[in-house]
């Protein structure tokens, strides 16, 4: 329901009440012990007070003449008016049912030079059927520019990787030195503008490389995704990169309600950590992000509680934290697959690594800044020494 004026919202006063004081909104799920951020929009006690207070003695309406000015929304842009919109040239058709497996395409972006992007948006046509869509600008001699003809979807045909058994452990990162990852579009997350001095890096001549994952609703319907750019108005002091640290090598036992997962990585430069954004699915109950130092000290950067898959926030740092060379970073999540789950799609079911909602992930999005170069470092390793068979098989604390 909207709830831009008091008459929309009046109808909602007690369910607002009921819902704020269980902190189910408005949603924020950040243990408070750990880091401050920049989009925490968790209430005060002063808010929460004035909010109750205000349903308890009816929910009057105010004086128009104090009322604040209505949000201006920019043909529903949350960023602004884009510098530049880049739009996929033909709408994908979601089938009424069965499984669409993720679809890809490359757009052009024609631009001639380099330029600098203080924010990204990525906004389907028709929210309902989208999952989540990951944009990234490729440059024109990337491997991914050269996957397909530019403005056809293609997919890979391969959302799922069979169980794979424990032995050695593989690469458990993401960070190409070819491209920019602009946005993780997800479920309640949102496109907050870069602190002034920040900026992304697209390179001249490259293309747009969206992945979609688009889940039927019951009837045929379709999208037609945008991403919307604005620019730098001068060089950025820093520039901002996407990591990943990630698990693909895993199978939660049926039944089990607190199977354990961890991925890590090292760090291979200098970067300062700017946000993070942890993905699960419906199995998902808990998410933390860690770091140990150089200097042997550890330090948990993030701890979500409750993870809710409904709303995955991208949590952005008050302040950016200095990751120096040589840091390891853990990923940790829990799995409840039983069926105390309301939300777990079949609890009799061996779940492994997979694309669609009813496999599972354990991926630790992040974003990190480094000095505005051009030719990208290498951000992250393996880490040293690392152990075998890091996929466990039981519930772990």
């Amino acid at each position: 329901m909207p709830l831009l004026t008091y008459q929309q919202v009046r109808p909602w006063a007690k369910a607002i009440q009921t819902a704020v004081v269980q902190k189910k909104m408005p949603p924020w799920f950040a243990d408070p012990a750990h880091g401050k951020f920049r989009n925490d929009c968790s209430l005060s006690k002063t808010e929460l007070d004035t909010l109750t207070s205000w349903v308890g003695s009816g929910a009057p309406a105010g004086n128009p003449k104090d009322a604040p000015a209505p949000i201006a929304f920019e043909d529903g842009w949350r960023i602004g008016k884009p510098d530049a919109i880049i739009t996929i040239p033909k709408a994908f058709h979601v089938p009424a049912s069965g499984t669409v497996h993720y679809q890809y395409i490359t757009v052009p972006t024609n631009f001639t030079e380099d330029v600098w992007v203080r924010a990204a948006e990525v906004r389907p046509s028709n929210r309902r059927v989208v999952h989540h869509i990951i944009a990234t600008a490729t440059p024109p001699d990337g491997a991914r520019s050269k996957m397909a003809k530019p403005g056809e979807f293609f997919s890979l045909d391969k959302d799922r990787v069979p169980g794979l058994k424990p032995g050695p452990e593989p690469p458990q990162f993401a960070a190409s030195t070819e491209g920019e990852t602009l946005q993780v579009y997800v479920p309640g997350g949102t496109a907050p503008d870069l602190p002034d001095g920040q900026a992304r890096l697209i390179k001249a001549g490259s293309s747009i490389f969206f992945q979609l994952h688009y889940t039927p609703t019951g009837k045929p319907e379709e999208d037609q995704t945008s991403v919307g750019l604005i620019f730098a108005k001068e060089p950025p002091k820093q520039r901002v990169k996407g990591i990943l640290v990630f698990n693909q090598r895993f199978a939660i036992p049926a039944g089990d309600p607190n199977f354990a997962l961890m991925a890590r990585a090292e760090v291979t430069s200098d970067v300062r950590l700017i946000s993070m954004l942890p993905h699960m699915h419906l199995r998902g109950k808990d998410f933390e992000y860690r770091a140990t130092y150089p200097s042997g000290e550890t330090e948990i950067l993030l701890k979500v509680p409750r993870y809710d898959f409904n709303w995955q926030i991208n949590y952005y740092l008050a302040e950016p934290k200095l990751l120096p060379k040589g840091t390891i970073l853990e990923c940790f999540g829990h799995y409840d697959n039983s069926s105390n789950n309301p939300n777990n799609p079949d609890p009799k079911t061996e779940v492994y690594y997979g694309e669609q909602t009813w496999d599972e992930m354990l991926n630790g999005f992040m974003e990190v800044s480094l000095e505005p170069v051009k030719e990208t470092p290498k951000i992250l390793g393996p880490v040293p020494g690392t152990a075998p068979a890091v996929a466990s098989r039981g519930s772990q604390n």
